[in-house]
């Protein structure tokens, strides 16, 4: 066995223990959704309806958002990797202007959700709810993406046990303000579906202040002088961040839209189609953190080891960690699809809800792998700086295939075939569209990582 397949399968139980700790916290983080589905469909299945709405839109945002800050952690962890704590410092404290104007930038287009429910065709009888719901969302995107900054540090610190001890204790906050906030009681009266993101609110201020003073309170980041100094903004240092960020944060955006915007195409199908299609998305955001977590390691540790100048060992590790992904999201999708019908019995109490849901998530399990394979080359990508392919390639087969083939094969029918008005065509399309993007990714990491002949 050669040095680099020695020292790449020693990486991989890096990653692998890693991916563990950020997949707890990330899963912890799922909960949130989990628990306002759960609670919200108990509630009434129109409050689920309208939590699948207003929950397309917020991801949409949030998520292209806090990618942009994510794609900055392989910056973070070339400089570890190349024992620079204090450029690091330097580069943190940067990225925090850049995290301001993405929080103002968000709270502003939330506040204005609904022009898109109106322009998706959102039943009129969802759309005071999900407005509601926005708006207190918009508030708390200002703890959740402070947040997220000081994960990315961690996670490029090697350090994501801290993170992930912070997000456990949150959820068990998250829980009982849920319940107590959407079904009232204690003089409290009952909120419904805006009750969910009230407490989401208060839970993300909580986290946010653990954060600062954790930052504060430990020695790991001693090194990083975080707090010496408070430089003026780096309009150079900037443009760098925001040349590998902001088309990182854009295919994120097209990539969760093309998800996200299903539970908005799909509510045109009624109550019963969007509250079962509600479920299915849960399910497979909750898959989908064992990926992200893979894959979030796995970019950190890559980025590592070509900040430590050994380019070898890094290409070797991005192909072991795709295997992986892979590996680990087709035992899921297995077992997930076996469990269906429990699953969607324990989202709804309505049989109608639950047997569409438990057929959708059949779809699922198919999505699933296909949606794991394309998230690790993406990761792997940015550590090359590689961040407008992926936003070419999720237009044309994400946007394009996805979501639009998606829409045909759903309403107007495709190729002889019936419109299927059913949520499964949005699935399967988008199991497609995921499969191209992820060859494509694949692909281009074979050429970069290619070992010397």
């Amino acid at each position: 066995m050669s040095q680099t397949s020695a020292s790449t399968r020693q990486e991989l139980g890096v990653i692998a223990q890693h991916a563990k700790v950020i997949g707890v916290g990330q899963l912890a983080t799922m909960a949130y959704g989990v628990t306002d589905a759960v609670v919200a469909g108990r509630y009434s299945d129109e409050a689920l309806a309208t939590l699948a709405v207003a929950s397309s839109i917020f991801i949409s945002i949030y998520v292209g958002l806090m990618s942009v800050m994510q794609a900055l952690m392989p910056i973070y962890s070339e400089l570890n990797g190349a024992k620079k704590p204090l450029e690091l410092g330097k580069a943190f404290r940067q990225s925090l202007y850049l995290g301001l104007a993405l929080m103002l930038f968000g709270m502003a287009v939330m506040m204005q959700s609904g022009i898109f429910l109106e322009m998706f065709g959102v039943p009129e009888k969802l759309r005071p709810g999900a407005v509601q719901y926005l708006s207190i969302l918009g508030w708390a995107l200002i703890p959740t993406l402070g947040f997220r900054m000081f994960g990315a540090l961690n996670q490029s610190l090697g350090a994501p046990r801290i993170v992930m001890q912070i997000q456990i204790a949150a959820l068990a906050f998250k829980i009982p303000l849920t319940v107590w906030f959407v079904f009232g009681g204690l003089g409290l009266p009952a909120m419904g579906v805006v009750g969910c993101a009230w407490a989401s609110f208060a839970v993300n201020c909580l986290t946010l202040i653990a954060a600062g003073i954790t930052l504060h309170k430990s020695s790991l980041y001693k090194p990083l002088a975080l707090f010496a100094q408070f430089e003026s903004p780096n309009w150079k240092r900037l443009k760098t961040y925001m040349a590998l960020g902001v088309p990182a944060g854009l295919a994120s955006f097209v990539e969760v839209t093309s998800y996200a915007l299903m539970g908005l195409l799909v509510a045109r199908m009624g109550v019963i189609a969007t509250a079962s299609h509600q479920i299915a998305a849960s399910v497979a955001a909750v898959l989908f953190m064992m990926p992200l977590s893979l894959s979030i390691a796995s970019s950190a540790r890559v980025s590592y080891w070509m900040g430590a100048g050994n380019p070898a060992l890094a290409g070797a590790l991005a192909r072991s960690a795709l295997k992986l992904t892979v590996g680990v999201a087709l035992c899921a999708s297995s077992v997930m699809a076996l469990l269906a019908v429990p699953i969607a019995n324990l989202y709804s109490s309505s049989p109608e809800v639950a047997k569409l849901g438990a057929s959708l998530l059949l779809f699922v399990a198919l999505y699933h792998v296909a949606d794991a394979w394309q998230t690790i080359g993406c990761f792997l990508l940015r550590c090359w700086r590689i961040t407008v392919m992926p936003l070419i390639v999720y237009g044309l087969t994400l946007w394009g295939l996805g979501l639009g083939g998606g829409f045909v094969l759903a309403y107007q029918g495709l190729n002889g075939i019936a419109a299927w008005q059913q949520p499964a065509a949005f699935w399967l399309m988008g199991f497609v569209a995921l499969c191209l993007a992820a060859s494509a990714f694949q692909w281009r990491i074979w050429q970069l990582t290619k070992p010397p002949t």
